[in-house]
């Protein structure tokens, strides 16, 4: 029960919507948060829950592996073990991108995803006595605060990315993770997600995107060899094809500065495979160019119905010739899936390579459960470590691209 300003008590789902239109816990929160680092943060956000009437708060966190939500410690919040994301509510908060509520004795455990631009820094967890409808509103004001705060924190402290990590990351792979986008972004008219492995030895492999009005530019790389060397690589080859990209020029250009940027900086015998694309998301036009990348697969209804065949040149720092751009218009709800070759070279006990058509047949597997992008990637990913005995010996990407 709550009371009223008049001293009468109310039951909590009215009184949650007599305060949505206030929300001054929100306000504070706000106010308060503009001038607060990371280590304040969290006591803010146990502060504006408990103003709401919650308790029990915990902010869960995406580890690096993408397997499980990790609480991020101190500052009052609740904490606890890592959170498996398959199988649990704040898991499935957190693939679905809506609350999840639990029933308690006690009663409401609430699953808030922190969605901010698509990007998902974790989940809210806390307990409600009754949530109402002006509750659930006011609960995801909140969520959308607290995401926000998160990833702007985010650039300015390590504490979110040491909560995240449940294995030492090879100083490679701290480079690589510094260069990537958010692993997921959704728009109205187009949707990506992204997953690299393994998470925390990745060193060659890379992806890059952005949503320019109505064109999406995408980009995924792969570097030969491992270690720093592949690294910095990547590095240089992202770096270019970005200040190819914001210098507006068009995908065979975009080749040609990288394969030069590439060649001068290591010299003629290294190279990056590289497919590079462009996405009218008003249309559905699709251009690309691959250099030496795998075929990407088509998706339509659940299920692959081919590959995006196209003319290939040389890999990045090879010094091809002018690539042929190829062009394919997509139909809404198609998805175009990206991968590098070490997700299909990969040999198991038997000495055989993994191979396209087992590929293939999980992602038709996968796809026909109609999840949303990310959920896809992730469980794609994971179903194919899981095939290949979880050994990864070469960097493996997979980039999903919906256009809706």
């Amino acid at each position: 029960m709550a009371v009223s300003d008049d001293g009468e008590r109310r039951p909590a789902e009215a009184a949650g919507r007599a305060a949505c239109p206030g929300s001054r816990p929100l306000d504070v929160l706000l106010d308060r948060a503009r001038e607060s680092a990371l280590p304040l943060v969290a006591p803010l956000v146990v502060e504006a829950v408990a103003g709401l009437g919650g308790r029990e708060p915990v902010l869960l966190l995406q580890d690096y592996g993408q397997s499980v939500l990790v609480p991020l410690p101190g500052g009052g919040l609740a904490g606890g073990p890592p959170v498996p994301i398959p199988g649990s509510a704040a898991g499935e908060a957190f693939l679905r991108g809506a609350a999840v509520e639990v029933p308690q004795d006690d009663g409401v455990r609430v699953h808030l995803p922190l969605l901010d631009g698509g990007n998902e820094a974790g989940v809210l967890a806390l307990t409600m006595d009754a949530v109402g409808d002006g509750d659930r509103s006011v609960l995801r004001r909140l969520a959308a605060l607290v995401a926000d705060l998160l990833i702007t924190t985010n650039g300015y402290t390590d504490l979110l990315l040491r909560a995240r990590r449940l294995e030492p990351m090879s100083v490679a792979a701290e480079i690589q993770w510094s260069l990537l986008p958010p692993l997921s972004m959704s728009a109205p008219r187009v949707a990506v997600a992204g997953i690299l492995e393994p998470a925390y030895q990745v060193a060659g492999d890379s992806f890059d995107y952005a949503l320019n009005d109505d064109v999406l530019h995408v980009a995924t790389l792969d570097a030969m060899g491992h270690g720093l060397d592949a690294a910095t690589m990547a590095t240089v080859a992202v770096g270019a094809y970005r200040h190819a990209r914001r210098a507006g020029v068009g995908l065979a250009e975009s080749y040609a500065f990288m394969d030069r940027a590439v060649a001068e900086q290591f010299g003629p015998d290294h190279f990056v495979t590289a497919q590079m694309m462009r996405l009218d998301t008003a249309t559905g036009h699709l251009q690309w160019v691959n250099a030496g990348h795998p075929k990407p697969l088509l998706i339509r209804g659940g299920a692959v119905v081919g590959q995006l065949e196209s003319a290939t040149t040389l890999p990045v720092g090879f010094g091809g010739g002018q690539p042929v751009v190829s062009e394919r218009s997509l139909r809404h709800g198609d998805r175009v899936l990206c991968f590098t070759d070490g997700l299909v070279e990969e040999r198991g006990a038997s000495g055989e390579q993994f191979g396209e058509e087992q590929l293939i047949d999980w992602v038709d597997r996968i796809e026909g459960g109609g999840s949303g992008v990310r959920a896809t990637v992730r469980a794609l990913s994971h179903a194919l470590k899981a095939r290949r005995c979880g050994r990864t010996s070469d960097d493996a990407t997979l980039f999903l691209i919906e256009w809706r």
